[in-house]
């Protein structure tokens, strides 16, 4: 691979990781129009790379309520932070289901069917716009919110439904303060991520070459400088109440989909 795909690859990655936009619908867009099936993953390697990179970022950027967390957890205590994991892990209860037992099922859904893309990326627009109509509240994430959220987190992998934004959205109609539901909405992503890398190494499909570490390395560098940017950016569009823009941008991309969809 060369240098400047990695690098492409990395910030459309670390962008799209966080921006209500669809990572897959649009990585799915981009096999129709560049012809080519191999650009989502180009290799195994690469892509757990990225993902480590956006998840990474993620860390980075909530490093305080992650040690807050973990400090709370580990007391070993009934307290606030213990009670926000378990809410991380019942939100990760729905998708991890379907990653275990109908991966090869969700494969249908992710051969450049264009048509498919559109629609799905109509049902993300419409989800933001209805998110940034919603009065902001100081509502915490309920046990009960989480499972919904993680539920719209699983419906996500649909390629066009936006992650970010069906539990921001989610998040957000559910009643959940909009800075709140961004926090959890990144964090609920990281041990999904985490453990769909682990996933990966375990299965003995990762391909090594010497001749890729200069790829790699830049790939991972512009996908968590992606991410760091993306992430930060997200939190304050959600607080401002500015997800209008992605949702019409959305519509858009949508529309164009659905219509190159029927004209070819």
């Amino acid at each position: 691979m060369e240098l400047t795909d990695a690098i492409i690859l990395g910030i459309v990655q670390g962008l799209t990781e966080f921006l209500p936009v669809s990572s897959s619908g649009h990585l799915e867009l981009g096999k129709v129009l560049l012809g080519d099936t191999s650009i989502p993953e180009e290799s195994l390697l690469f892509t757990v790379v990225l993902h480590f990179a956006t998840a990474l970022s993620t860390l980075v950027v909530y490093r305080r309520d992650v040690w807050t967390i973990l400090s709370g957890l580990f007391a070993f205590k009934d307290n606030e932070e213990a009670r926000f994991s378990l809410k991380i892990v019942i939100s990760m209860i729905p998708a991890a289901l379907i990653g275990l037992f109908f991966e090869k099922e969700m494969e249908v859904f992710f051969t450049g069917n264009i048509m498919l893309v559109g629609s799905m990326l109509l049902v993300t627009a419409l989800l933001l716009f209805l998110a940034d109509q919603a009065k902001n509240t100081h509502k915490n994430v309920s046990f009960w919110n989480s499972l919904v959220i993680g539920v719209a987190q699983a419906i996500a992998v649909l390629p066009g439904i936006s992650r970010s934004g069906a539990t921001i959205a989610t998040s957000v109609l559910l009643g959940v303060d909009k800075r709140k539901a961004a926090r959890f909405s990144f964090l609920m992503v990281v041990p999904l991520i985490l453990g769909k890398i682990a996933k990966d190494l375990l299965s003995g499909e990762l391909s090594f070459q010497s001749d890729s570490i200069a790829a790699l390395g830049a790939g991972f560098i512009a996908a968590f400088l992606a991410g760091l940017l993306a992430c930060t950016w997200m939190i304050r569009l959600v607080r401002n109440s500015r997800l209008t823009i992605f949702a019409v941008y959305c519509l858009v991309a949508g529309s164009l989909a659905i219509a190159a969809g029927l004209w070819f």
